[in-house]
């Protein structure tokens, strides 16, 4: 008689530890703030257009920035990585690779690159701006008393009115 009852709690626990071990929700009701992680120099269509056969790499620098791998074992490569992982936000990531022959780019790799407008849409969080509901009917508001016009306090100047002894003694 125990035996089942062992087994059946063990069960029940057992479903409640698979929740506690997520590590995206707290029993599937909490989810913990988790911070934005930005690695790497973010490259777009429009910086990438920049970037021809012929540059050196002091151009290819200021354009892109520095590279994020740059191997000694490779000395004609430089690898551009660029990794967000944002709250609310699918996970993105990017890779440039340019290679050099002498001090000059030969040519370069890329992966699908997106135009800075795009870019900036897809690391967008969406917000929702909730109008609170209104208190009042619209002819509760039609009834109410009309504010008064200020506009003199407003030309009258605000604080106190100080007068200050001149700073040098006239002579």
């Amino acid at each position: 008689m125990l035996a089942p009852v062992a087994a059946l709690a063990l069960l029940a626990l057992s479903g409640c530890g698979s929740r506690l071990s997520s590590p995206e929700t707290l029993f599937g009701v909490i989810q913990p703030y988790q911070i934005d992680v930005v690695q790497g120099n973010v490259v777009t269509q429009e910086v990438m257009a920049q970037i021809q056969p012929g540059l050196g790499r002091t151009q290819v620098r200021e354009i892109l920035g520095s590279p994020l791998l740059a191997d000694p074992f490779h000395a004609d490569r430089w690898d551009y990585v660029f990794t967000i992982h944002r709250q609310g936000v699918p996970k993105q990531q990017r890779r440039v690779t340019v290679f050099f022959k002498g001090d000059v780019v030969e040519r370069f790799e890329a992966d699908t690159l997106p135009s800075e407008h795009e870019f900036v849409a897809s690391i967008d969080k969406p917000t929702e701006i909730k109008k609170p509901p209104a208190n009042l009917t619209e002819a509760q508001v039609a009834a109410l008393p009309v504010p008064v016009k200020t506009e003199d306090a407003r030309k009258t100047p605000q604080g106190a009115v100080r007068e200050y002894p001149p700073l040098e003694s006239g002579r």
